[in-house]
């Protein structure tokens, strides 16, 4: 008779992480968007241990190096049971992607939804959106 192994014993193929990867830009010569919309973004409430929802915009014009989106998924992931403030979040994890990628121009849009009959949205930026280039709003609108 085979053994199973019980579900709480079995590794998760993947694990959250706070490292990003990067990879080099296939055309650092000009400016050009990335814009990546994250439906799923979960934190918990400082105060109350509930859990937060939120969807993250994030939209670059690489330098260098692009975010490579596996670990990308996996460092948003390691959010999901910490607690944090919408404002601080939502800047940390603009920091984290600036410090792993040095875009010429970066924005992160946190939606948040409802709590306590409220909607919070984050706007944070790095750098200077390079002109000509399409708003977070024209992405929206065009999806």
């Amino acid at each position: 008779m085979a053994c199973k192994a019980s579900i709480l014993e079995t590794k998760m193929p993947t694990e959250p992480t706070k490292q990003l990867e990067i990879f080099n830009n296939p055309h650092p010569e000009r400016d050009y968007q990335i814009a990546i919309r994250i439906p799923e973004f979960t934190c918990l409430c400082p105060k109350t241990g509930q859990p937060d929802f939120a969807e993250l915009s994030l939209t670059y014009v690489p330098d260098k190096a692009c975010i490579e989106l596996k670990s990308l998924k996996l460092y948003i992931w390691s959010y999901r049971n910490e607690g944090a403030f919408h404002e601080a979040v939502s800047n940390r994890i603009l920091a984290d992607l600036v410090a792993a990628t040095q875009p010429r121009y970066m924005e992160l849009v946190a939606r948040f939804n409802v709590r306590g009959g409220l909607y919070t949205t984050i706007i944070a930026h790095h750098g200077t959106r390079p002109t000509g280039l399409p708003s977070v709003d024209a992405w929206d609108r065009a999806s």
